[in-house]
């Protein structure tokens, strides 16, 4: 099976085409003020915009424990394909945007542990709260951030779910270990994504071959 990537925290057109070029599956466009990744409706939308239409790159809008009012807004202003649920959403609160909004949607669990990773499962079923859960490494209970921290987890304790679900994987990926995380199984300054790592990162990631 083919390994879809994503490059999350697209801030600029540089760094958009960059990973439109490369191949990337999604781009991902971040909302929480909190994150120097944070994005304007407006700049959002014109990255949007940007993708050619014959590309099949789809936009990612990641969100922290939104309202209504805020899920409302982004779709209409910026009109992602995809919702990502980066907070502490209960799986009735996730049940309700899906039902409410209508976008495919993917859930963030932050993991140190193998049970983490087990309660994550609970996203997916029943009836398929959330499309995919994306497994991301735990930050440090003082960090501002829920993810994007450059942190990496011990990806071993995959191993228990590898076989019984395709999931997503986040957290201190970079272009040399890319490759060993699909098989197990970028930015040059905060906010400014380096077009030379984002090609080098879907090089790598394409052409990973997954565990067996």
């Amino acid at each position: 099976m083919p390994t879809a990537v994503k490059i999350c925290g697209i801030t600029d057109a540089t760094g958009l085409d960059a990973a439109v070029a490369g191949g990337a599956d999604y781009v991902g466009l971040v909302f929480f003020p909190k994150s120097p990744r944070n994005l304007a409706h407006g700049a959002a939308r014109a990255l949007r915009d940007r993708i050619p239409h014959n590309s099949s790159t789809k936009t990612v809008a990641l969100v922290v424990d939104p309202t209504d009012a805020d899920l409302f807004a982004i779709i209409h202003d910026v009109d992602p394909d995809l919702i990502q649920l980066h907070g502490h959403e209960s799986l009735e609160r996730v049940a309700a945007i899906r039902a409410h909004f209508k976008k495919p949607i993917l859930k963030a669990i932050p993991v140190a542990s193998a049970a983490d990773m087990e309660s994550g499962l609970a996203y997916l079923a029943p009836g398929r709260l959330a499309d995919i859960v994306l497994y991301d490494a735990k930050p440090d209970p003082a960090a501002v951030l829920p993810g994007g921290n450059g942190l990496a987890f011990d990806w071993h304790i995959l191993d228990g779910i590898k076989d019984r679900t395709d999931f997503a994987l986040a957290g201190g990926l970079t272009p040399d270990n890319v490759a060993e995380a699909i098989a197990r199984t970028v930015e040059s300054t905060p906010g400014r994504k380096d077009p030379g790592l984002i090609r080098r990162f879907l090089q790598a990631a394409k052409g990973a071959k997954q565990g067996t």
